[in-house]
């Protein structure tokens, strides 16, 4: 039994998952002792913008 994704399931899964990402690697990279560049946080922040919007803007 296979079930199918719309394509913007997968949008949203995508951008979930980049953002989820930048957000483990910014924690875990000061605790191995390496710096972090803001670009990742700001990466992480437009997925989850871009997504919010689509699904504010998603029609019923």
């Amino acid at each position: 039994m296979s079930t199918k994704m719309s394509t913007q399931k997968i949008v949203l899964l995508v951008l979930y998952a980049v953002a989820l990402a930048m957000g483990v690697a910014a924690i875990v990279l000061p605790l191995l002792g390496q710096s972090v560049d803001q670009t990742m946080i700001g990466i992480a922040l437009f997925c989850l913008g871009i997504a919010g919007l689509n699904i504010v803007t998603e029609k019923s």
